[in-house]
């Protein structure tokens, strides 16, 4: 994968949702390298490794992306509600082969059939549903929603590539 221009998604521990279901920022911060303020998910609320996964994004004023996006109506850029759910595809990743470890890496490799249904707004919060599909080998491939209040805000199947060192 060198010389692609990939986004990385890297694990330093596996297997912290089976147990529980759930997962916190902290253990989330665990598995995916992002930090503030490109860390786009805030806790996960269901897993089952192999099948899917729900989490959540608070959204709110205090989002940088909020000062240019646009100053006098802000509205959640779509490419950042696209990264939630593909950080959100890593986390499942990570929980559904026992044969990846520390170290592994997840990289978003192709978002397909993208949707945008509603705006997202500050005071939302955003549900990241994931969905597994299929994978082959190092590819792993999902269907995503992202939801307010039960209304589909984006949409997509988004594809995630893994790396293990």
């Amino acid at each position: 994968m060198e010389g692609l221009s990939f986004h990385a998604f890297q694990s330093t521990s596996l297997h912290l949702i089976a147990m529980a279901g759930t997962l916190d920022i902290l253990q989330i911060q665990k598995l995916l390298p992002h930090r503030y303020p490109f860390l786009l998910v805030d806790k996960v609320v269901a897993c089952e490794p192999g099948a899917s996964l729900t989490a959540l994004k608070n959204v709110t004023f205090n989002e940088p992306f909020f000062q240019g996006h646009f100053p006098n109506q802000p509205i959640m850029p779509g490419v950042l509600i696209m990264e939630a759910l593909a950080q959100a595809t890593a986390l499942l990743t990570s929980q559904s082969d026992d044969k990846l470890g520390e170290g592994a890496v997840y990289y978003l490799a192709g978002i397909d059939n993208a949707r945008f249904k509603r705006q997202v707004v500050p005071g939302d919060q955003l549900h990241l549903h994931v969905n597994y599909l299929k994978h082959k080998r190092h590819l792993w491939s999902f269907d995503c929603r992202a939801e307010v209040d039960g209304e589909l805000a984006a949409s997509a199947q988004i594809m995630c590539a893994v790396s293990v060192a």
